[in-house]
């Protein structure tokens, strides 16, 4: 049987895929909790789908990429590489890593941690950055 890490990873090819945060909201707990790299935090089911609603926003295409994880019963680490495009036909690629806090059944916390240089728009040609 697949740990929810797993099941966790799946979640977010389909919700990648379809474009539609159902499939990971699915495995948050009512009283869930998510953060990433900026100082706000979401919370319950609503923030579940607020959070991942606001993820697909950033990107026209995006997808996924696992590259290492672990899952212990109690917490999961995954190891990510994603690629896509960003609305305006910029491409992305950028690395991280996801952390999961769950009882076997649903994610009760969710953190994750990536290169956020990766999203700052290059400077137009013949302009010097400085």
């Amino acid at each position: 049987m697949a740990t929810l890490t797993e099941q966790f990873m799946q979640a977010l090819r389909e919700t990648e895929d379809r474009r539609d945060p159902t499939p990971l909201v699915e495995l948050f707990a009512k009283d869930c909790t998510l953060r990433n790299l900026t100082t706000h935090e979401w919370s319950g089911k609503e923030g579940a789908r607020e959070f991942w609603t606001r993820y697909l926003e950033n990107f026209e295409t995006i997808r996924s990429e696992f590259f290492h994880h672990a899952d212990d019963g109690r917490t999961g680490i995954m190891e990510w590489e994603a690629t896509g495009r960003l609305p305006g036909g910029h491409d992305i690629a950028y690395r991280g890593s996801s952390v999961i806090e769950h009882d076997g059944q649903k994610v009760g916390a969710f953190r994750t941690y990536y290169d956020s240089a990766a999203f700052v728009k290059p400077a137009a040609e013949g302009q010097e950055q400085g």
